[in-house]
């Protein structure tokens, strides 16, 4: 079905559910899929539109830019539907990569997109890239991660005031918001409390201790230890201790990180500089309590999250979005009651590449009609995989940049009767 072309910026149509009109936050819509016209003032056109379920659209775009034509595809999710719900996507390892369409079906989603920016490479000698993100990850109320420093983080630069503890995600409520996370977490013995810095992530702050448990996967965690709060770069430290607590127990210490998969009775405690010292303190037979929890700065708690750079926020682009590089980029957004998930993933191959900048990506955003958003990660990551009406898997339909899906950290998923 041929769509209609956007009212205008600012007053956009309303996709979600099937909906074919804008409608304020809070009010009545109706389930009718969009109807044929247009209007000059708009440079984005709807190309097709259609119902994956009650509540869930799937439908491409095109928005004529300075370089040329750019394709686009968004999906709506109306979280008012008490059948639809979203939720992270990811490997079966924190530290752990997995193409979108694999992840969609592997989960039983009918939809998704790629997440968040994460560790694929690596100029540290002899440290493999761990896979993992670079911000929070939340999957069905659980703590996944925490988030790197931000000069660790991969991806273009972040707005002020911005972070890497940023993120999307769902309250128990229902509604999706962005958000910021912390780290609420410590390790207590006879011997002191140590605070934690890390959890499940691939850099820890300069001084700082991270715990890794069984989410983390087998990949190795001297990374944990590379580069410095200014520079992802810098060297890897040569001051660092690790601890194995099981049940509750201090079995082994080394000066050197280790790596393999980690038992779910235990958890590893690694530290740099400061850190190292203080973990340094504890031996083999200590008892140890290690908690740790993710608290949002919004109300209520999170029950899925993935890392994301805010862009708009307000209904307003933030300050300091890059205007000038145009790339492939995928996007999450949300209307103003946090009911109507926007999710937006660009063509990624000639000759429907022109890309977006960020600004541009902040606006195009608000024209659906999201009144905060974030940038997911791009290029040869961006994503898209939908499983249509009638069919048995969920497929990629962007066309990703590398001519094939990448693997990547995580996603976030659209499903259907999942509570």
């Amino acid at each position: 079905m041929r769509a209609s072309q956007l009212v205008r910026p600012g007053l956009a149509v309303l996709l979600a559910a099937g909906l074919s009109t804008f409608a304020p936050a809070g009010a009545a819509q109706a389930e009718t899929l969009p109807t044929a016209g247009s209007t000059a003032d708009s440079p984005i056109t709807f190309t097709s539109t259609e119902r994956l379920a009650p509540g869930v659209t799937y439908g491409s775009f095109q928005v004529d830019t300075p370089r040329g034509v750019t394709v686009g595809y968004l999906l709506t999710a109306d979280l008012r539907k008490n059948e639809v719900s979203l939720d992270l996507l990811h490997p079966d390892a924190v530290a752990q990569r997995q193409v979108v369409s694999a992840m969609t079906n592997d989960q039983g989603a009918v939809a998704g997109v790629n997440g968040d920016f994460f560790n694929i490479s690596e100029t540290h000698t002899s440290v493999a890239p761990t896979g993992s993100a670079s911000g929070p990850e939340i999957a069905d109320g659980e703590d996944l991660k925490f988030a790197v420093p931000n000069a660790q983080r991969f991806g273009p630069g972040l707005a002020p005031g911005t972070s890497t503890r940023d993120v999307f995600g769902v309250g128990v409520n229902g509604k999706a918001r962005v958000d910021t996370l912390s780290l609420a977490g410590e390790v207590r013995s006879e011997k002191g409390t140590i605070t934690l810095d890390g959890l499940n992530q691939y850099a820890l702050p300069v001084g700082g201790v991270g715990v890794f448990n069984s989410d983390w996967g087998t990949a190795n965690r001297v990374r944990s230890t590379c580069g410095s709060d200014t520079s992802r770069l810098d060297p890897c430290s040569s001051h660092t201790y690790e601890v194995t607590v099981r049940d509750g127990v201090v079995t082994s210490v080394s000066s050197t990180p280790g790596t393999g998969a980690i038992p779910s009775d235990t958890q590893v405690l690694v530290g740099r500089e400061a850190g190292a010292d203080a973990l340094d303190d504890l031996v083999v037979g200590d008892r140890v309590q290690v908690d740790e929890k993710l608290v949002s700065a919004g109300k209520p708690k999170l029950t899925f999250a993935v890392g994301g750079a805010p862009i708009l926020r307000a209904g307003q682009p933030l300050a300091g979005l890059d205007t000038k590089t145009a790339a492939v980029r995928s996007s999450a957004g949300v209307s103003a009651d946090g009911r109507t998930v926007y999710l937006v993933a660009l063509a990624g191959r000639a000759p429907a590449s022109a890309g977006f900048t960020i600004a541009e990506l902040a606006d195009l955003m608000r024209t659906l009609g999201a009144d905060a958003a974030v940038n997911l990660d791009g290029g040869g990551s961006t994503t898209v995989a939908v499983k249509e009406p009638g069919q048995t898997a969920a497929t990629a339909r962007n066309n990703p940049s590398d001519g094939t899906e990448r693997a990547v950290a995580n996603g976030i998923g659209i499903f259907i009767g999942r509570h």
